[in-house]
């Protein structure tokens, strides 16, 4: 007599023999190490890259300019992601488990919200910059100075820590939290806390959104009339005025290379948060992790884009990385 034997997968927790532990993934081992390495990958990327943005800036005094300012302190932003939140997100995201207390779980939303929002305010600052720079030419050095740029990076970091805070550790942040978790040992609801969808959605990705794509239209509208200007005239620019020009629309021109990524990589994310609470909380979480991992490329490709984009960057990067080698 023949018997049918099948073998169920044996059920792993993250915390073996804990009463009320989570249950671990079980994902292959023959997936899950390339995964690991994908996303070790990404961190190590993504930290050299805006690493090497942000000593690259502070090396060359010439680089030093309000502009550049911003940019530095958004690879500050986008480092710090790379640091803090994307190694545990790494972990969470392939044993479902969070191993490091509940402290650092709300921490952990907490600095994952303020370093995302402090990226995008950023972008939106550049974006002013660029405006002033390409409509205002005469007045720009007046209306942007140091202390402006200074001004706007505080602003920035002020109010990404300010929400980023009110999310995680508000009362009504941990009553969400319990209402949307199983409350099992090893999980971190603060994670994903998608309760704060419309809201985070409004503030800092659709209002900063129509803010860049607004003033890069007008940016546009007037570089083009400004060629008109030049061509119908014929006027002979001076040399050195000329470069200064070149500049100031070849950085404009990396401006909507950034928006467009920063859009491709953010948008289904945000549309996930938003439809997630309409349909009850039924979107699987894979998708979601891979929404959200799709968002954090956005800190890798930022300085991957000023470096093709910009000769004196690319110049400066093969200083900097000669004297390291």
């Amino acid at each position: 007599m023949k018997m049918n034997i099948s073998i169920v997968p044996r059920v792993q927790f993250c915390y073996e023999g804990l009463n009320g532990s989570c249950i671990r993934a079980n994902y292959p081992l023959s997936l899950r190490i390339p995964l690991y390495f994908l996303f070790t990958s990404t961190v190590i990327v993504t930290v050299g890259g805006n690493l090497l943005v942000m000593v690259t800036i502070f090396h060359f005094v010439q680089l030093q300019t309000p502009t550049n300012y911003l940019i530095c302190s958004m690879s500050v932003a986008d480092l710090l992601l790379s640091v803090t939140v994307m190694p545990p997100t790494m972990i969470e995201s392939l044993e479902n488990c969070w191993y490091f207390g509940d402290f650092l779980c709300k921490f952990y939303a907490c600095v994952d919200i303020t370093l995302c929002s402090t990226s995008v305010l950023h972008l939106t600052c550049i974006a002013i910059d660029r405006f002033f720079a390409i409509s205002q030419p005469l007045q720009y050095h007046n209306r942007m100075s140091r202390c402006v740029a200074l001004t706007m990076i505080s602003v920035s970091w002020g109010l990404s820590a300010i929400f980023g805070s009110a999310v995680a550790f508000s009362p009504d942040g941990e009553h969400a939290a319990e209402s949307t978790d199983s409350d099992c040992i090893g999980g971190c609801s603060a994670l994903h806390e998608k309760e704060i969808g419309v809201s985070y959605f409004f503030v800092f990705y659709f209002i900063p959104l129509t803010i860049m794509s607004s003033i890069y239209l007008r940016i546009l509208v007037i570089a083009i009339r400004q060629a008109n200007i030049i061509h119908q005239t014929n006027r002979q620019v001076r040399s050195g005025k000329h470069n200064v020009i070149k500049m100031d629309y070849k950085a404009t021109k990396t401006l909507g290379i950034v928006i467009s990524v920063f859009m491709l990589c953010w948008t289904p994310f945000f549309i996930c948060n938003i439809v997630d609470p309409i349909v009850g909380h039924s979107i699987p979480a894979l998708l979601y992790q891979i929404l959200m991992w799709l968002a954090y490329l956005n800190s890798m490709f930022n300085p991957i884009i000023y470096a093709i984009s910009h000769t004196w960057f690319r110049k400066h990067f093969r200083i900097i990385l000669k004297r390291l080698l």
